[in-house]
């Protein structure tokens, strides 16, 4: 700020004013006691003003400083160094300010990190849905031909059907991601049986697992688990399509559930190649598809499930057990009596 700028500021001027008006009425006061009164008044006076005025001047020009800084924070420069200053009441708004300016510089960054995966959630959302559509197309314009014989129509038809499940599951699964992370989910939460639980998360797998020769074994403890029965159910249920895609014919998934003072905990193991370690820090992103995955795997189940799991305060973690095989953890907090 120049000094002809700073002069402009209407404070400022009314400010001269009123200290001119009181200069001059104290000058005149003592010029009525003596001339010498007058003139070392009227030097006080003079004196006090300018340094008051330096003073002023100073302190403007941190303001501007400041006002400068903040400017640039709204265009977008989130500098997080300010200017530096020593005045109590101006130290406090610069560190003020630095609080906000960081805050904001955090936020602008979640923000950008979110449009990214937002667009990479769109790309894979197209592509999931893209590739479906794409062979029931070609399957249709076989159907709508004269050429084919009863076994190939009958083939085609099987896997447009096939197709058109995978889609429903798929945007069934979509809408559900959607209002979890919009937060408009509201999980019932109750006292639910442990074992009760468990055998509503394992009815959708039993079949598909009998078609594949493997077994499901079940261990649980007489116990209560505090939770919305239905979400939490297909949180358990999407761990075990997981366990079952990665098991080989024959094999085997083990579930144990206990109970303590702290919490619920609730395993499930399966006998397959187990998560490879440059798979495991992503295992539960979403779209993920690790190198062992199904073709027609969506990548959408595990994230699903470690979503449902936090939003009611449990937690979901997995690993490779000791004797082989992948090994996913359930925690729920323990239902006080």
């Amino acid at each position: 700020m120049g000094v002809m700028e700073w002069m402009r500021n209407k404070e400022i001027k009314k400010m001269l004013f009123v200290m001119l008006l009181i200069s001059a009425a104290a000058v005149a006061a003592a010029f009525v006691f003596s001339s010498s009164a007058g003139i070392v008044t009227g030097g006080v006076c003079l004196l006090w003003g300018t340094v008051f005025l330096l003073f002023t001047y100073k302190r403007y020009r941190q303001i501007a400083r400041l006002g400068d800084y903040l400017k640039r924070v709204n265009n977008g420069e989130y500098v997080l160094e300010l200017p530096d200053n020593d005045e109590g009441e101006l130290s406090i708004l610069k560190s003020e300010i630095y609080k906000v300016t960081v805050s904001l510089n955090e936020q602008n960054e979640r923000l950008r990190r979110d449009k990214l995966q937002l667009a990479d959630a769109l790309s894979d959302i197209s592509h999931q849905i893209k590739t479906p559509l794409t062979s029931m197309s070609v399957m249709t314009d076989l159907l709508a031909g004269s050429k084919l014989d009863e076994s190939r129509r009958d083939e085609f038809t099987a896997q447009l059907r096939a197709q058109i499940e995978r889609l429903t599951w798929l945007t069934d699964a979509l809408l559900k991601f959607s209002r979890l992370d919009a937060e408009a989910v509201s999980f019932r939460s109750r006292s639910v049986s442990l074992r009760m639980l468990l055998e509503k998360a394992c009815d959708p797998v039993r079949i598909p697992m009998e078609l594949k020769e493997q077994t499901l074994s079940v261990r649980a403890e007489d116990g209560e688990l505090l939770c919305d029965e239905n979400w939490t159910a297909e949180a358990l249920s999407n761990i075990l399509k997981n366990c079952m895609e990665h098991t080989p014919a024959g094999g085997e998934i083990q579930i144990a559930a206990s109970v303590n003072a702290l919490y619920t905990e609730i395993k499930i193991r399966d006998s397959g190649e187990g998560i490879g370690k440059e798979d495991l820090p992503y295992i539960f992103g979403r779209f993920y598809k690790g190198k062992n995955s199904a073709d027609n795997s969506v990548g959408i189940g595990l994230a699903m499930a470690k979503a449902i799991t936090e939003a009611q305060d449990g937690s979901l973690n997995a690993g490779n057990a000791s004797g082989g095989g992948a090994e996913f953890i359930l925690r729920f907090p323990a239902v006080m009596g």
